[in-house]
């Protein structure tokens, strides 16, 4: 994987569009190629779990390797994506309490799988359902951007990760999700930033900066005050206290910015 991807495959600016609207538009398009590859994990575990479910038995973690030839090729596919996989609601599998069908590039590009001890009584890690990437797509039924944060379930890393819910007939049975390293979107998304007249940054729903060229919000700091989750369910631009805020075009981050 390349450390430095660029934001390609980016929306043509109008006449009437202006720089904070055509940066929102670039870096939303750059995680909708992320959020691509989640989607395709989401179809993939939804069609596998209706027909083991159609089989009248519930679901093994031997069911789950189904999905790995996808998982594999959305990792070399695209360039963003440092992992990528479907983790399961606790209970939905017979044969382990949980589980991560997760797989993920190595540091010579090799696409290894992420293998964990999640017994209760072991792991630290066992109960992942409190965290955003989990949370927020089963408590809002929404896709989500979660992070920045350390991702020391996976990778170590300081990463974002974009996830979206997994249902079987309306019931929730996991998300799935995908892992960009911060290095590589703030190596994308950086110039950008910086190429605005002003201070700006990029927020999630709830507030966490997930890149910034405002020396007053670093990245993985939580900015309070603005309703960043407002925004995001408008989808267009605010003016609050002399800052605006423009919606990342239908991606779940929020382009912030000193009024002028």
């Amino acid at each position: 994987m390349s450390s430095s991807p660029g934001l390609v495959g980016t929306a043509t600016p109008t006449l009437d569009t202006s720089a904070e609207e055509q940066v929102a538009a670039r870096v939303g398009d750059a995680l909708e190629a992320v959020f691509d590859a989640v989607a395709e994990t989401r179809t993939d575990a939804t069609e596998l779990l209706t027909r083991v479910a159609g089989r009248q038995r519930r679901p093994a973690t031997a069911d789950l390797a189904a999905l790995r030839p996808g998982l594999h090729l959305r990792l070399t596919r695209q360039e963003l994506v440092s992992g990528v996989g479907f983790v399961a609601a606790p209970g939905l599998l017979t044969d382990v309490p949980a589980w991560l069908e997760w797989w993920q590039t190595g540091a010579q590009g090799d696409v290894k799988p992420l293998l964990l001890d999640l017994d209760p009584q072991h792991s630290a890690y066992s109960d992942y359902t409190h965290w955003d990437w989990f949370a927020l797509p089963r408590d809002t039924g929404r896709r989500a951007v979660a992070g920045p944060y350390v991702d020391y379930l996976c990778s170590d890393e300081y990463s974002l990760t974009l996830s979206a819910p997994v249902e079987v007939a309306g019931r929730f049975v996991g998300v799935a999700a995908a892992d960009v390293y911060l290095r590589h979107f703030e190596a994308a998304a950086l110039p950008l930033l910086r190429g605005l007249p002003g201070p700006a940054y990029l927020a999630n729903a709830r507030g966490r900066v997930a890149a910034s060229a405002d020396p007053a919000h670093l990245a993985g700091s939580l900015t309070k005050g603005p309703d960043f989750a407002g925004v995001l369910e408008r989808s267009r631009p605010a003016d609050l206290d002399g800052i605006r805020l423009f919606p990342c075009h239908g991606i779940p981050l929020v382009l912030v910015t000193t009024a002028r």
